[in-house]
């Protein structure tokens, strides 16, 4: 390692051990809101993304390859066609409901973030 990288790294160890300012704490705080709004929206948006993926998928290899077949399904084609459109919708209503959550989680915190940001810009502790 060279100099530079053994001044970071004791740099960044050395912060861990300092106390905190109160400005500091508040911009914690402020992070910590802001991940709380948008967590629940974006688990919502890749779980329900992928299953949406997996389904429209599913529906693809049951066109296109002999898996129905080996399932007892006679007629493939229009089974895969409607599980496919199925997992399409959910892909394409994904990012509508998403957005439907992240604003009405923002709406719901708004108050406590624009509060504690405008400590944060003035200065306050």
């Amino acid at each position: 390692m060279n100099r530079n990288d053994t001044e970071f790294m004791v740099e960044k160890i050395r912060t861990q051990y300092m106390e905190k300012e109160a400005g500091e704490k508040n911009l914690d705080k402020l992070r910590e809101l802001d991940a709380q709004v948008k967590r629940p929206a974006n688990v919502f948006g890749y779980v329900f993304g992928s299953i949406g993926a997996i389904i429209m998928g599913a529906g693809m290899s049951l066109v296109m390859t002999d898996i129905g077949a080996q399932l007892g399904i006679s007629a493939t084609m229009p089974v895969g066609i409607a599980v496919g459109v199925v997992g399409m919708i959910m892909a394409i209503i994904n990012y509508p409901i998403y957005r439907k959550i992240l604003s009405s989680r923002r709406e719901k915190c708004a108050d406590k973030i624009i509060e504690l940001s405008e400590k944060i810009m003035k200065g306050e502790e």
